[in-house]
């Protein structure tokens, strides 16, 4: 390779910089201290594990382990993957590495890699922050991790105009179930409801049991009071699809309860990932992006892979996609060489202060630290610093 390309980076890959860097850092310590505060424990996941390990979403959920690098390991012979979602690993620390009864409460951040963006003009290797709670499959537990997701948001300074979307995966599923649907009537569905394609719903549903019912599921998919109308007797009586409904009304009422001026949308065929998400879903947008700032859902069972089958709701992030556009210029302090008392002793005050203090070496001058923005000078026996 010539040398002129050996700097090149893979696609989907980059190098942050210090301005952002120290963005990043910033809200990574700061989010991690406001989720311990909130009860959220920290733990730290490897960046790699036997493939079995990472399966337990990827065998329910192909998107996730078509995202998983695979290599053999040269020490076992084993196939390992690259985390691609900390969720499993988790789940797996949950389950065997720390069982604790009743409720448990995590948190972690660390970069995960997918083979692939996972959308437009996004990177192959995020910075993953997210919580999960095990151990509650009262909606008590889904609220609070609603509230904590959109609380993260504003301690990040972006609660401006965010809006956070919910649905429910039981809706969708209770329906198949009762109507008896195969797995490719179940996924023609759901990419009908994916796109929001209501005239070619219609005519598709109009042969189905229950067709009335599937087709006012994405009519109303954003009405709670008009979808109840629309629906059947007999559908509104089943009691999953019952409880996926007053699931999104409790949450919709108890969030807007604590967030009043917050804008609550709702969409109860939005399936993405739905094959592993088991209960309530919820995503947090912001004006004039189109990825969500933070997203997640309910996945009960998700530790039945690691033989402890646990009621599970969580949420995760990006922080380079929540630090975007924000940058940090901080105040760089210049001191002379020597090794007088005074000198040191204004140095380590400096600091002392917060500020970041750089003493010159050799025969430097200021040239030689072109990003300084004050310097330490000695005036009349006193060190001062000053703007450059």
């Amino acid at each position: 390779m010539p040398i002129s390309e050996t700097w090149l980076l893979p696609d989907g890959v980059a190098d942050v910089l210090p301005e952002q860097a120290q963005v990043i850092e910033t809200l990574r310590r700061n989010s991690l201290d406001f989720l311990a505060s909130r009860g959220y424990q920290l733990v730290y996941t490897p960046f790699i594990e036997y493939i079995e390990s990472l399966s337990s979403l990827s065998e329910s959920n192909q998107d996730l382990d078509l995202a998983t690098f695979k290599v053999i390991d040269q020490l076992s012979g084993r196939l390992l993957g690259v985390r691609a979602d900390m969720t499993p690993q988790v789940a797996r620390i949950d389950a065997h590495v720390h069982p604790v009864d009743g409720v448990a409460r995590y948190c972690y951040a660390g970069t995960v890699l997918h083979t692939k963006p996972q959308g437009f003009n996004t990177t192959r290797a995020p910075l993953q922050l997210g919580a999960e709670l095990f151990g509650s499959d009262s909606i008590d537990a889904d609220v609070e991790m609603v509230d904590l997701m959109i609380s993260l948001i504003q301690e990040a300074g972006l609660a401006d105009g965010i809006h956070l979307d919910l649905g429910h995966v039981g809706l969708f599923l209770s329906l198949v179930q009762k109507a008896g649907l195969n797995k490719a009537t179940e996924r023609q569905l759901s990419d009908l409801y994916q796109r929001k394609a209501l005239p070619e719903l219609a005519d598709f549903t109009q042969d189905l049991a229950f067709g009335s019912d599937f087709y006012a599921l994405g009519r109303f998919a954003s009405d709670l009071d008009a979808l109840e109308a629309h629906l059947s007797a007999d559908v509104l009586a089943n009691v999953e699809f019952k409880h996926a409904f007053d699931a999104v009304k409790t949450t919709q009422a108890e969030i807007q309860a604590r967030w009043p001026n917050l804008h609550i949308g709702i969409d109860v065929v939005e399936l993405r990932s739905y094959h592993y998400h088991t209960g309530l879903m919820y995503a947090v947008y912001a004006p004039n992006r189109a990825a969500p700032l933070a997203q997640g859902g309910r996945y009960d069972g998700i530790g039945q892979h690691f033989g402890r089958a646990r009621p599970a709701t969580g949420f995760s992030c990006d922080l380079y996609a929540l630090s975007a556009g924000r940058f940090q210029a901080k105040s760089v302090v210049v001191a002379p060489k020597g090794n007088q008392a005074d000198l040191l002793a204004a140095i380590q005050a400096t600091r002392t202060q917060g500020l970041s203090v750089i003493q010159l070496l050799g025969q430097d001058d200021l040239s030689s630290v072109p990003y300084a923005t004050h310097q330490l000078v000695n005036r009349n026996g006193e060190w001062a610093v000053e703007k450059i």
